[in-house]
């Protein structure tokens, strides 16, 4: 697979992430082992997970505790090839819905206790998963560079966050930290700023949901939804190139800029493999005009 940076560690230019894994619908234990297996043979060496990735009424962290027995059960050294992002400062409630929670004593035990889940003396990157308005998102910030000085973490990241934002934690992270985890796809694109400071700064821009609507979205009526003519341009790409609609919006994504590193989602062995796939998708000028009309 094709290569990108992330705060000069090398990764697979598409990751993984594990949040259908962990969360409600997800599948069996087997196959979603299955899938973090069919995606790290195909290349993938970026996992992105949360500790608020669980079923609602459930205890935190069924996401990070997958993703070590994933690895442990793949063997082969994967757990120092791969670098595991996490997430800290959300929480589910019961009914499930989401909560927010940046004080900075919820994220250093936050940190500490996805470290164990994790098997790790230091995770490899720790993501602000969400400003919270309820506390000065200095102070949550701050959290992160103790954690850095304390080693409990190696590299910071931040995610749902604005331009503003980006320059505050640059400001009091200054190089350790090196990912934007925003949602951005061919139908949310607005990031688009968020985007450009990444790759001006840069820092690696991890889009989430980087399918949007295309990965319910069809054109020969095989899907319950209608059809979206917003996507049309990328399944006629797709056709043409005798590839998956999905693959093209991920092969768009990495057009975008060098910086980008997107997480699709996946729960199913087949799923991971096509959206690793589109690391070695390279589409024409031609191509890409047709989805930026």
């Amino acid at each position: 697979m094709k290569r990108r940076f992330i705060g000069g560690i090398e990764v697979g230019a598409v990751g993984l992430g594990a949040m259908p894994l962990s969360i409600e619908g997800r599948p069996g234990e087997e196959r979603a082992v299955a899938t973090v297996h069919a995606a790290l043979d195909a290349g993938v060496t970026l996992l992105d997970t949360a500790d608020s990735y669980h079923p609602p009424g459930e205890e935190p962290g069924a996401g990070e505790l997958l993703v070590a027995r994933a690895l442990a059960a793949y063997g082969g050294g994967a757990r120092d090839r791969v670098l595991v992002a996490t997430k800290g400062g959300r929480g589910r409630t019961p009914d499930g819905g989401w909560t927010v929670d940046g004080r900075p004593a919820h994220l250093r035990r936050a940190a500490q206790a996805s470290a164990r889940r994790l098997g790790v003396e230091a995770i490899g990157l720790y993501q602000l998963h969400k400003p919270d308005p309820a506390v000065p998102y200095a102070e949550s910030l701050g959290a992160l560079r103790e954690l850095l000085d304390a080693g409990t973490i190696r590299l910071a990241g931040i995610s749902n966050v604005d331009t503003a934002q980006i320059r505050l934690a640059r400001e009091i992270l200054g190089d350790r930290l090196v990912s934007v985890q925003n949602r951005y796809s061919p139908a949310v694109r607005d990031s688009e700023p968020e985007l450009r400071l990444c790759t001006e700064l840069g820092l690696a821009f991890l889009p989430w949901s980087p399918l949007g609507g295309i990965s319910r979205s069809s054109l020969d009526g095989t899907s319950p939804q209608p059809p979206d003519p917003r996507f049309a341009a990328f399944h006629r790409v797709a056709q043409g190139r005798g590839v998956s609609p999905q693959c093209v919006a991920l092969a768009w994504s990495l057009s975008r800029s060098p910086a980008v590193v997107p997480i699709p989602g996946a729960s199913r062995p087949a799923t991971a493999r096509d959206s690793a796939s589109a690391a070695a998708l390279v589409l024409a000028p031609e191509e890409l005009r047709l989805l930026d009309p």
